[in-house]
């Protein structure tokens, strides 16, 4: 049936002018004329460089895909039997089974998310502990080194205050030693 379909539509394309296009010029010719071939059996969108097919009577061609390959095709689509087969109960033990593998997989995944979020929510609360213990600390010490400069300038201004005699005492022992010098130079 496929190559029969390739077939026919190479006949159309063909037939529409895909011969005549040239050999240098046949694949963007030949896509022309299928896309034309297509056109007479369904609609044809284009957006972009995206296209899409929609067939014709497309209930109809399911049916005939799903008869069996003796039975005519009057038959399959027939008004009076119904045209769904029969369902293999081995085939769906095996959609059970599957189903059931597919969900212990996905259970099995759930449980890695699971566990693999905990550990990255552990160690962020174990970032934030640390970075808020950091600004804990850094405060404090900010803390004590003000209070250590508050108290240096303190210190400061006593040991000013204390040092406020001691130009008038250097006056003195100026004084003094002038003194002494004279009383020297008289003695001698």
């Amino acid at each position: 049936g496929r190559r029969r379909d390739e077939r026919s539509l190479e006949a159309l394309s063909l037939a529409a002018g895909g011969a005549a296009a040239g050999r240098q010029q046949l694949p963007e010719g030949r896509r022309a004329t299928l896309a034309s071939a297509l056109e007479l059996e369904g609609t044809v969108l284009r957006e972009g460089r995206l296209t899409q097919f929609v067939a014709n009577n497309l209930e109809r061609r399911i049916r005939l895909s799903g008869a069996p390959r003796g039975e005519p095709p009057a038959a399959a689509g027939g008004g009076g039997g119904s045209s769904i087969p029969a369902i293999d109960p081995g085939a769906l033990q095996d959609v059970v089974a599957l189903a059931g593998q597919v969900a212990a997989q996905v259970d099995e995944l759930l449980r890695n998310v699971h566990c693999g979020l905990q550990a990255l929510t552990a160690l962020s609360v174990g970032c934030i502990q640390t970075y808020r213990d950091g600004v804990e600390s850094l405060g404090e010490a900010a803390d004590l080194s003000i209070r250590a400069m508050y108290a240096l300038v303190a210190r400061c201004e006593e040991l000013d205050r204390a040092m406020q005699p001691v130009p008038a005492l250097a006056k003195r022992i100026r004084d003094m030693k002038g003194t002494l010098e004279r009383l020297e130079g008289l003695c001698k």
